[in-house]
């Protein structure tokens, strides 16, 4: 199951690649007004096809077992939507002084707007062996908190398009996000056993989408011939991307690993991957609504685009490093608390 997990990630990232190499070739088929007519198909039937799938896929019947840890929980949900973030845009206003590309900059502040993914954060807590009930809840509580914050972050940070008013974008969040969304938990009951036991693709189904809405977002771009990407923004952001990355991991391990912390072990696992990591998913469809008719959209989303295979490389790079700490951690407070156990029989 890993396998095929890793190997859908794997396409999925050539995916990416092909869709933008098919925008740059032929963008006209996907540009607004064109053929593939993307601001109906895309703006609503595929952004509410990608939720719809996410609310059919979101085990939230398994999340009670998960309640408890309320400490984990609010650690992981403020260092997402409001410590990341604000970051971010403290970190912008120094990179702003640099020659880099404004519209990858204000892309960057997206990503930290971002909630956590639904499934990459879980599937290397559990490779690890941490806590994975809380990276479940974090990852599912996150995306429907998310539905609601991450706009409000957006329209904070970066003001939304000036074509598209703020009660419309809400709206359209409203019918194309959280109706979907609803409609796909509520279908879940019904066919739950179905689900566990057939195990649809519903993932590959909105990778595939996705595919779509990122195809069309470079669609827009390739037509404009004003606009520009200089090679030299795209490595720096780059660079940029894998030293956020790096450093809010170490960030949330010191912080959930001091003294009186009350995180075990596996729950650091938890809290390094579910604080750090970025929706793909439910973030490009977001922008696609957020900012509608931008000309910038496509620059916007690139750093999201480079967050997201960046954080499951890094991730898994970091599989080993981060088991053995946990194993050996583990080892240190079992041994402990055997001492303590002895020393007060004595």
């Amino acid at each position: 199951m890993r396998l095929l997990e890793r190997m859908r990630k794997e396409w999925f990232m050539i995916g990416i690649v092909l869709a933008i190499a098919g925008a740059k070739l032929e963008p006209s088929i996907g540009v607004n007004g064109g053929p593939l007519k993307p601001e109906i198909t895309v703006s609503y039937i595929a952004v509410a096809t990608i939720f719809f799938n996410s609310g059919l896929s979101l085990k939230t019947e398994e999340l009670t077992s998960a309640l408890v840890h309320i400490k984990l929980h609010l650690f992981i949900q403020i260092f997402t939507l409001a410590f990341f973030p604000a970051t971010i845009w403290l970190f912008l206003q120094l990179l702003s002084i640099t020659p880099i590309n404004e519209w990858l900059l204000k892309g960057l502040q997206t990503v930290g707007c971002m909630p956590p993914p639904v499934s990459s954060a879980v599937i290397l807590t559990k490779a690890v062996g941490g806590n994975e009930a809380a990276a479940i809840f974090n990852s599912a509580f996150g995306s429907f908190l998310g539905i609601v914050i991450t706009p409000l972050l957006l329209l904070l940070f970066l003001g939304s398009s000036s074509s598209v008013p703020f009660t419309s974008v809400f709206s359209q969040l409203f019918m194309t996000v959280v109706v979907p969304l609803i409609i796909g938990q509520i279908v879940r009951r019904y066919v739950k056993d179905w689900l566990e036991r057939k195990k649809p693709p519903l993932g590959a189904a909105s990778s595939s989408v996705l595919l779509l809405i990122i195809y069309t977002t470079f669609c827009d771009t390739f037509s404009n011939p004003s606009i520009d990407l200089d090679t030299v923004s795209l490595v720096l952001v780059l660079f940029i991307i894998f030293s956020v990355q790096l450093s809010f991991m170490l960030l949330t391990f010191l912080f959930s690993t001091r003294n009186n912390s009350g995180f075990t072990p596996a729950d650091t696992v938890a809290i390094i991957f579910c604080s750090t990591h970025k929706s793909l998913t439910l973030g490009i469809p977001m922008l696609k609504i957020v900012f509608a008719g931008h000309e910038h959209l496509s620059l916007i989303s690139v750093p999201l685009l480079i967050y997201h295979p960046v954080q499951i490389l890094l991730g898994s790079v970091l599989v080993p490093t981060i088991k053995s700490w946990m194993v050996s951690r583990q080892k240190i407070l079992s041994s402990s608390e055997h001492h303590v156990v002895l020393s007060y029989r004595e």
